[in-house]
């Protein structure tokens, strides 16, 4: 049996040892009247836990350990905090433990307790090699369970995406025109390019493609350049106007570009090249001189949609995919999932951090509409689950399973899922 020391924390919170009348291992007779709080700082296990043993009703902690020789080996006979502890709760008493005070600590053994159905459901989901964990019994948790937990995942995910950009906030000593940018930035990355990306945001901040505002070639020079696209040898016309404007501009600020070699095309759809996401990326800082503040004003998801929808982008892209690589024409529209994809990631996260560090709700509030009224991302992660009977219907429901996904399933995190507890709790 493959389990650790939480799950039997698990089957102590959620009472589901045989029977409410137990024996101590010394033979007492012991009443469970309420397991306790769980404990989440340094100390017992448990907290406030009520029960009986041979008549008497006890009020303290609880501490849980594999063996009851555990105690020593954490050396918590040194430690005062638990002292209080008035019932110790294993799997297995391999040895007698006593208080500071000499009292023998009551035990209660769970092994010959936990039922077997109880211990081979778990077993199935850790040792799984499924999709994840719980794809087989996923079809049995009512529906309504399932939306409510991805509804607070989706809230999770989004106060962990707007902490890491308070963080960035702060390092940028309350920017948050250059946070976007950058946040920003990264995100045309759309994961592939996500690291080269974030590189470019670092070695060409917004102040300075803010100053050629009104130039689009400048702006152009600048990105390639800095993109490392710019230091080949050119035929076509426009790439060498952008090499010719961009040696100028790096002499003048004295800029250095990122590696080429870190954009990737490999397995790629020419549309979706760095090269042409680079592209759709100028168009955007030329539309808008202060695309944080533009996007505070809007409170209409439509709205939002159709300026991203607009981004005007060079015509040479029509007809090329990579610089003096023409191709037959092809649209350079952004398209719909890439629009929710920055609205997803980055409009909303930034709508959320904004509006809680500035004790806004209705900020945080309208990210969370916004979320609830776009249509889900469609990924490898969507379709696990999609293809086991999960219904994804909102963009909030795509967001809920990434995070799901990644800080649940992959980690066999199942005691702390709100799915996992009510398949294991039957």
């Amino acid at each position: 049996m493959v389990f650790s020391e939480y799950l039997l924390h698990f089957a102590w919170q959620f009472r589901l040892y045989e029977g409410l009348v137990q024996r101590c291992a010394g033979g007492e007779e012991l009443r469970i009247l309420s397991p306790g709080l769980p404990n989440q700082h340094a100390g017992p296990d448990f907290s406030a836990a009520k029960i009986g043993v041979s008549g008497l009703v006890w009020v303290g902690d609880v501490e849980i350990h594999i063996r009851s020789s555990d105690w020593l080996l954490h050396g918590h006979q040194h430690d005062p905090a638990y002292d209080t502890v008035i019932l110790h709760v294993v799997y297995e008493h391999d040895l007698d433990i006593y208080r500071n005070d000499g009292t023998l600590l009551p035990v209660l053994v769970l092994k010959d307790l936990l039922s077997a159905e109880f211990l081979s459901r778990y077993e199935q989901m850790i040792l799984s090699i499924d999709a994840f964990p719980c794809a087989a019994h996923f079809g049995n948790v009512p529906s309504f369970i399932v939306s409510h937990f991805l509804s607070g995942l989706m809230v999770e995910r989004l106060e962990m995406k707007a902490d890491q950009l308070l963080e960035k906030v702060a390092l940028m000593k309350g920017d948050w025109d250059e946070a976007f940018y950058q946040l920003l930035a990264k995100s045309f990355g759309f994961k592939v390019n996500e690291v080269p990306f974030e590189l470019l945001a670092g070695v060409l901040p917004q102040k300075m493609l803010l100053k050629h505002l009104g130039f689009p070639l400048q702006i152009e020079a600048l990105v390639f350049g800095q993109a490392g696209f710019l230091s080949g040898t050119f035929k076509d016309p426009y790439p060498l106007s952008l090499q010719k404007e961009y040696r100028y501009l790096k002499k003048k600020y004295a800029l250095g570009p990122i590696d080429v070699s870190t954009w990737k095309f490999l397995r790629m759809r020419p549309q979706n090249f760095p090269t042409r996401r680079l592209a759709q990326f100028c168009g955007f800082i030329m539309q808008s001189r202060a695309l944080f503040s533009r996007f505070l004003e809007i409170d209409n998801v439509q709205e939002c949609v159709q300026l991203l929808s607009g981004i005007p982008v060079q015509p040479y892209w029509v007809h090329h995919y990579h610089f003096q690589k023409e191709t037959k024409k092809s649209s350079v529209k952004f398209g719909l999932p890439a629009v929710y994809h920055l609205l997803i990631n980055v409009v909303c996260v930034q709508l959320y951090a904004y509006g809680k560090h500035m004790g806004q709700p209705f900020l945080m509030e309208r990210a969370l509409s916004f979320l609830e009224q776009m249509p889900p991302e469609k990924n490898a992660v969507t379709r696990l689950y999609e293809e086991c009977g999960m219904v994804v219907a909102r963009a909030s429901d795509s967001q809920g399973l990434l995070q799901l996904n990644k800080f649940y399933c992959r980690q066999k995190k199942c005691l702390n899922c709100g799915i996992g507890v009510k398949i294991l709790n039957k």
